[in-house]
């Protein structure tokens, strides 16, 4: 049997395993059902062996043979594979293009103030940034390389810490003045508490009840107050002074250094479970425009920390 032949009969016997039809299968195939008939028909003929049981009572429905089912995770594997390679194929025609995932508000409060910087290095790469809450499959959206806020384990991609954190409250210092300076933790029990709920759920992310608790302040209530799931947006509102909002460093860091912010209760060392990590396929690993922004990120962060 010819290869392409080979390929397109163990498609369509793919694809009518999976909707054990083969009029679904067609329709998926965007041929007709003859077609994935015969084509599936001319591969138990090279086999010499049935890979459906027909039904005989007029339903449509294929039932698929214990020796196919067996075949079938490591056919579907195999097309797997085969994608990967024509998306290889294909950074290598659009290899000018870095496509970036990282969170909304990770791009609004710390890469893009920086990123001016890369591109005055890299000026012939274009970029494509996606900002998304969620993770986002890499293959399927045919992502580069990201930056990503947890432990460090994402299934199919390589992580590399970029940035710990630590967690304190910050406010305006409008607010600062208004309440007198806050001389204790026990004193914002008085004020409103800005809650991040971006990571609302994950059992690492830090949060007012955690950090009372490594301040040793006990019987305060820490679930009242102004509720965000944007971290960003956490931010915006202490710096309009509507309360206190418990800011995780590395985004807080140029509010800070630009004294739109003021960081309370220094005394308190609050390290995030969490971190910042650079994330990609491994085999994007060494494609020039993922290494230049990998080093570029690197090299920012190191500066930052400094």
């Amino acid at each position: 049997m010819k290869s392409p032949v080979h390929l397109n009969a163990l498609r369509a016997f793919e694809a009518s395993a999976r909707h054990q039809s083969f009029s679904a299968a067609a329709q998926e195939l965007n041929v007709t059902p003859a077609a994935v008939g015969q084509l599936v028909r001319g591969l138990e003929d090279w086999l010499g062996t049935p890979l459906f049981i027909r039904s005989t009572s007029g339903k449509a429905r294929l039932v698929t043979t214990d020796a196919a089912l067996r075949a079938l995770p490591d056919v579907r594997a195999g097309f797997d594979r085969l994608a990967l390679g024509l998306e290889k194929l294909r950074e290598g025609v659009v290899g000018d293009v870095l496509t970036i995932t990282v969170s909304p508000a990770f791009a609004a409060k710390w890469l893009l103030p920086r990123f001016e910087r890369f591109q005055a290095i890299c000026r012939d790469t274009d970029v494509r940034l996606e900002t998304s809450l969620k993770p986002v499959d890499f293959v399927a959206r045919r992502v580069d390389v990201g930056v990503r806020y947890g432990t460090g384990m994402w299934p199919g991609l390589t992580a590399e810490k970029l940035m710990g954190e630590e967690v304190f409250p910050v406010c305006s210092p409008e607010l600062l003045r208004q309440h007198g300076h806050l001389q204790t933790p026990m004193e914002l029990g008085d004020v409103t508490l800005i809650h991040d709920l971006s990571m609302d759920g994950d059992v690492g992310f830090p949060t007012w009840e955690k950090w009372f608790a490594k301040a040793n302040v006990v019987r305060l209530t820490t679930s009242r107050g102004m509720k965000i799931n944007n971290s960003a947006a956490v931010l915006q509102a202490a710096i309009e002074g509507r309360g206190v909002a418990l800011a995780r460093s590395v985004m807080a860091h140029d509010d800070l250094a630009a004294g739109r912010l003021v960081r309370l209760f220094a005394e308190v060392r609050f390290e995030s479970e969490l971190a910042y990590y650079v994330v990609y396929r491994p085999e994007c690993a060494n494609l020039p425009r993922v290494v230049a922004f990998r080093d570029w990120l690197r090299n920012e962060a190191a500066s930052q920390s400094g």
